[in-house]
């Protein structure tokens, strides 16, 4: 008989059928762009061998309550494996990966577009010119919080994350970029920020789009940068992250709709790009210490 082929993962729905449960948490309707996050839970099991053409995919281990014992085969390579808490896999796009093992445990899975992974530092590279190494278990502690961060933002405030996600995962790309690649990328130094013409191109736009869930790319676009350089020099002129500044200026414009009192404390919330009022809440207490009622009251 022929060998079967790898079952192909194609689109974001497939991924969360890598496993025979339902997942936990998904991030498939939470309106990220490249980036997907399931969190499952599975009994001892086998997978069936699957390949992505598209996605470049993470599976990472947060709690175990005992070593895992596996059995893992990866782009043809088989390897039996002890798996422990904190341990990542990493599978890339093409490359065929199988495994089983012997208990109950949770995992996550990320997987990133490989064409928003290629464009993370270099916005004119191709996702062919990427060679991302598969590696069986190993412990990575950046991947791990990220993986983590980003859990827990679905479990939250899963609407209008967007922008936080990307910029989580374009760290994420440029951290696998820099140590499990087959050609390591030259990041170069810029320094002294964005020029003052292009700090204005960008916070124009985001005063002029705060209602919108804003992403990373889209703000990178348009001062013609790579996501992670642009993160980097708009953070040198600001002081904050893209993402931080956003929230900031969400907040500023609450509170000035607060004080002239024609909307409702949700519409308010709804109209700066806020999930909902208990979402503008929690950032207004954290940033100026007070409550929507408490601004309202004077």
């Amino acid at each position: 008989m022929p060998e079967a082929k790898p079952r192909a993962i194609a689109k974001e729905d497939d991924l969360i059928q890598i496993c025979d449960r339902s997942p936990i948490l998904t991030s498939l309707h939470a309106g990220w762009n490249g980036i997907f996050l399931g969190h499952f839970r599975t009994p001892a099991f086998e997978s069936p061998e699957v390949c992505s053409p598209f996605w470049h995919g993470l599976l990472i281990f947060p709690k175990t309550d005992a070593p895992i014992q596996a059995r893992r085969t990866l782009d043809g390579k088989i390897r039996h494996e002890q798996v422990v808490e904190g341990d990542i896999v990493i599978t890339p796009a093409q490359v065929s990966h199988r495994s089983c093992w012997n208990a109950e445990h949770d995992f996550i899975v990320m997987a990133i577009a490989s064409d928003v992974f290629a464009r993370a530092i270099d916005e004119s590279a191709e996702s062919s010119n990427v060679e991302l190494l598969p590696q069986f278990a190993i412990s990575d502690g950046l991947v791990l919080q990220i993986g983590l961060a980003l859990k827990q933002v679905l479990e939250n405030n899963p609407q209008g994350s967007r922008l936080y996600a990307e910029t989580m995962a374009n760290a994420l790309a440029v951290h696998l970029l820099q140590n499990y690649s087959a050609r390591q990328p030259i990041l170069r130094d810029y320094n002294g920020g964005l020029s003052k013409h292009q700090l204005r191109q960008v916070i124009d736009y985001i005063n002029g789009h705060l209602d919108r869930d804003l992403g990373l790319a889209e703000l990178a676009k348009i001062v013609q940068m790579s996501p992670h350089y642009f993160t980097r020099l708009f953070k040198q002129s600001t002081g904050l992250t893209p993402h931080q500044y956003v929230i900031r200026r969400r907040v500023e414009r609450a509170k000035e709709l607060l004080l002239n009192g024609e909307l409702s404390i949700a519409e308010v919330a709804y109209s700066v790009g806020f999930a909902n009022q208990s979402h503008l809440n929690r950032h207004l207490k954290r940033l100026l210490g007070v409550t929507p009622r408490h601004i309202r009251q004077g």
